[in-house]
């Protein structure tokens, strides 16, 4: 086929996020506790990388008030804060227990808008045991407390979304892969999708889980289309088992299995807002330089 003019002087596609507008962010979960040991200094980092969009694991011991200086002097910004479903290492502390109002105050002081719940509570009973517990006592925990389980954290979350729209704030859930194992026919996944509200808890899509649990993370965004307004971006090598017990074999965003232009084509046409990277330990490179090598490659994808 003779080229025309045209085909000639046609102009490669520009990449993803520079043709979207769309921000690469980070979840801060991705550096350990290297954020909070020199929160100035690795702001300043992340913005010379290009990454200004911050998503936050929690307030690491220090004031909303003292995160916003430091965040605003570096030139970055917060636009979600992960809120455990219950106070984590102590029976105090944020979490989707606390007042809607104790909520609002902080990711007002923050900046936020968004709160996700990072992970389903513990079955009633069940407690980490150092050397004796694992994640796979875990899963069959899951199992054990059955539908009515996933149902009652659906209601939650239901509840908790509707008191905090009216601050403002958007609430959400993200998933790892063990939502995925069976229950019977169905799916704790499939359950907490059903129980909660399409229009008040949206769902932060954990791309590396997704895979995890043998589920293509493209067709899983298609599927839920605007539900999902979040994206952990993270990839895993192809030595990734299926599993459901929280188990990867983690890399660096885009030097693993995942197709991203698949990804991203997908999460475009879902309106997705934020695309945070994430990595799981363990790490073959330092975590600084792991986050600047996932957004190099990540810029680049068409």
């Amino acid at each position: 086929m003779a080229l025309t003019p045209t085909a000639l002087s046609a102009k490669p596609r520009a990449p993803f996020f520079a043709r979207t507008g769309n921000q690469i962010g980070l979840q801060l979960y991705t550096l350990g506790d290297e954020w909070a040991k020199d929160t100035a200094g690795v702001f300043a980092k992340l913005a010379e990388i290009g990454i200004k969009d911050l998503e936050l694991p929690g307030l690491m011991d220090k004031s909303p008030k003292e995160l916003r200086a430091a965040a605003d002097a570096a030139g970055v910004s917060f636009s979600s804060y992960h809120l455990p479903a219950a106070p984590i290492f102590a029976p105090t502390g944020l979490s989707l227990l606390s007042s809607p109002a104790e909520i609002a105050d902080v990711l007002g002081a923050l900046g936020a808008t968004d709160a996700v719940v990072p992970l389903h509570p513990l079955p009633k009973g069940f407690q980490f045991v150092p050397g004796k517990t694992s994640m796979a006592d875990l899963v069959a925990a899951l199992g054990a407390a059955g539908v009515d389980y996933w149902k009652q954290f659906g209601a939650d979350l239901n509840v908790k979304a509707q008191a905090l729209t009216a601050h403002g704030i958007t609430l959400g859930y993200h998933n790892h892969n063990t939502e995925f194992a069976a229950i019977g026919k169905t799916t704790g996944w499939k359950i907490l999708l059903a129980e909660t509200d399409p229009e008040l808890v949206k769902i932060e899509l954990d791309l590396g889980w997704v895979s995890t649990a043998g589920i293509d993370p493209a067709a899983e965004i298609r599927r839920l289309g605007r539900r999902v307004r979040w994206l952990h971006v993270k990839d895993v090598k192809s030595t990734t088992k299926r599993n459901y017990a929280l188990k990867m074999d983690p890399s660096v965003v885009g030097e693993g299995r995942q197709n991203w232009p698949a990804i991203l084509s997908a999460a475009a046409a879902a309106g997705v807002r934020h695309y945070y990277i994430e990595q799981e330990p363990p790490f073959a490179i330092p975590r600084m330089e792991a986050v600047r090598k996932g957004h190099a490659n990540l810029a680049k994808v068409r």
